[in-house]
Formats: C-alpha cells, sequence, structure tokens
C-alpha cells in the first residue's frame, strides 16, 4: 500500500470513533437541571417535556432540581457541567437575564457561558394575591398598597429573579412600596401565598392558574401580549400604561459552553417532536403558555435582547439587590 493509501485508511479509521459516538448520543439517560424548586413553572414545563421525550430522544431525560439564589445556583451547576451532552439545564429568564442583569457576583456571563439548544414556551407573568387581601382588582390593589407603604409584603422565586426583577420595575413605575420575600424557587413561595403567610406574589402563570381557577388566589394583573382566555377579565400590564412590565417569560433547554453542534441537533429535534406531540402541546397551552419552538441561534438572540432589556431597567431604575 503505497502513502496516499495509507493516509486515507489512517484519516477513515480516526474518522470511525467520531462518527460511531456521534451517532450513539444518547447512550445513556440525560440529566436536566431544573434550577428552582419542584411546583413552579420552570419545574413544570421540565416535568412535561421529560415524560414524553424518551421515543424522540431515545433515553430518559432525569429532573434534579437544584434550587437556590433564585436560579443562580442550579445555572451555575449547568456552566460547570462537562460539555457532553449528558448534562444540561432548563434556560429561564430569571437565570439568563434578570439574575446576571443585577447581581454582578454571578459566576457565569450569560451570553458566554451557555449553548442555547430551544425555547420550548413562552409564559404569562401575573400578580396574585391571597384572598383576604382587601382588593380584588387592579385599581383597589394599587391603591391598597400606596395607602400603607411598606406594610405589605410579596414573594418570589428568589432574588434577582423574574418576579423580584419584574415587580422592583412595577413599584418603580407606579410610585408604590411593597416589601420584598425571597424564596428558594416559584414552588415555594407560591405555597406560603396560598397558605397566607405572604400575600402577594408575582408568578409565572402555569404555576399560579390552579390556585386562580379554584379561588384561592385573586389574579390582579397579567404580563402578556393580550388579556388570556383563561383570565378575561384580568388587565394586561401594558393596558394600564405599565408596558415595561409587560413581559413574557421563556423556558428552554441549554447546556454549557462548547456543547457540539450534533448534540444540540439532537437535543432540539428531540424536545421539537416531543412538544408538537398533540397531548404535550395540550399540557402546555392549557397553562396560558405558548409554544415557541425555534433553532437555537433564535433562542440566544432572544436571550441576549432579554438580557440587554434587564440591564437597561436595572440601570435606570438604580435596582440594587436589597431593593
Amino acid at each position: 500500500m503505497d502513502r496516499r493509501h495509507l493516509l486515507i485508511a489512517g484519516a477513515t479509521a480516526g474518522m470511525a470513533p467520531l462518527t460511531l459516538r456521534a451517532q450513539a448520543y444518547p447512550a445513556k439517560p440525560v440529566r436536566l437541571i431544573v434550577p428552582f424548586a419542584t411546583g413552579g413553572t420552570t419545574d413544570i414545563i421540565a416535568r412535561v417535556m421529560a415524560d414524553r421525550i424518551q421515543p424522540a430522544l431515545g433515553q430518559t431525560l432525569v429532573v434534579d432540581n437544584r434550587a437556590g439564589g433564585g436560579g443562580v445556583v442550579g445555572a451555575t451547576e449547568i456552566v460547570r457541567a462537562a460539555p457532553d451532552g449528558y448534562t444540561i439545564g432548563m434556560a429561564t429568564v430569571s437565570t439568563t437575564a434578570a439574575n446576571p442583569a443585577i447581581n454582578p457576583r454571578i459566576a457565569y456571563h450569560p451570553l458566554n457561558d451557555f449553548t442555547p439548544i430551544i425555547n420550548i414556551a413562552a409564559t404569562p407573568n401575573v400578580i396574585v394575591v391571597h384572598p383576604s387581601f382587601p382588593a380584588r382588582d387592579y385599581k383597589g390593589f394599587l391603591a391598597e398598597i400606596k395607602r400603607r407603604p411598606g406594610q405589605y409584603n410579596y414573594a418570589t422565586s428568589g432574588t434577582g429573579g423574574i418576579g423580584h426583577l419584574q415587580t422592583e420595575l412595577f413599584k418603580s413605575l407606579t410610585g408604590s412600596y411593597i416589601v420584598h420575600i425571597p424564596y428558594r424557587g416559584a414552588g415555594p413561595a407560591l405555597q406560603d401565598v396560598v397558605g397566607g403567610q405572604v400575600p402577594i406574589l408575582f408568578d409565572n402563570l402555569p404555576s399560579a392558574l390552579p390556585f386562580i381557577k379554584d379561588g384561592r388566589l385573586i389574579a390582579i394583573v397579567v404580563a402578556a401580549p393580550n388579556r388570556l382566555a383563561q383570565l378575561p377579565n384580568v388587565p394586561t400590564f401594558a393596558e394600564l400604561g405599565l408596558g415595561p412590565v409587560n413581559r413574557m417569560a421563556y423556558y428552554g433547554f441549554h447546556g454549557p459552553k462548547g456543547l457540539p453542534a450534533e448534540v444540540v441537533q439532537r437535543l432540539h429535534a428531540a424536545a421539537k417532536r416531543t412538544a408538537e406531540l398533540p397531548e404535550v402541546r395540550k399540557r402546555i397551552e392549557d397553562t396560558g403558555s405558548q409554544l415557541v419552538l425555534g433553532s437555537p441561534a433564535e433562542f440566544g438572540q432572544q436571550i441576549a435582547a432579554e438580557f440587554a432589556v434587564y440591564k437597561d431597567v436595572v440601570s435606570k431604575q438604580k435596582l440594587k439587590l436589597d431593593a
């Protein structure tokens, strides 16, 4: 065999293991880090997807809740994972835009240290109150908190999360003052508001909606492009002249920096196929969310745009972590 044939044979032999590895992914279950506690919207979307993704992915998706720091603890664990496709995570506005915009101590950069995979759903946000609160509509709510500044607390998924930042923006725009009570996720915050320990919550709609429907929470105002079919009598922030607060949340998959393109494509295709199943689509849309399912590049652009918005909010409103 001459030198040219030896080189070709050697190159082919060297490529074979790479091809086999690419074809084999995933060869074992994939871990999906949810950077919040169970029961919140991030967890709901993650589990809806994990429940049905195995036929499309070829392996199970194992949900692993890593709560703390308004999502920063779990997001940091995603960043530090090996870029082999066996640890990915849920990307949220809190972890990739709001928290990095307000917290300079975060050990990751939302645009440089993750690999976007797919934006699964866009979700409305909602301010809700416990039924014991002395108002049941927006006009009465605003009048009450302005009448008694600093006398009411509000719960969120954590310091620096979307609920915290959007409520602080709401306070700045309305000249109101309510006190922030951060939790280790939307689930625990939601339970304490439902239980009456805290009167006000800024939450994502999917986790709050069941309690709104059965009367254990009262919806005051929503962040959505239009009024929702599930809450036809509840105004949007935009209707009330509070357009900057009228932003929906995103929930998608991302991985650590350097995730191979073939792994991204495999995960994207499996997630898209799963979300488009009629029963999965229905479960997501029944929460008031909308499927997005764009490309990894489009998701990256959306994250960058949202991060820029919240950096501008923090700068203009002079928001601090102890706000």
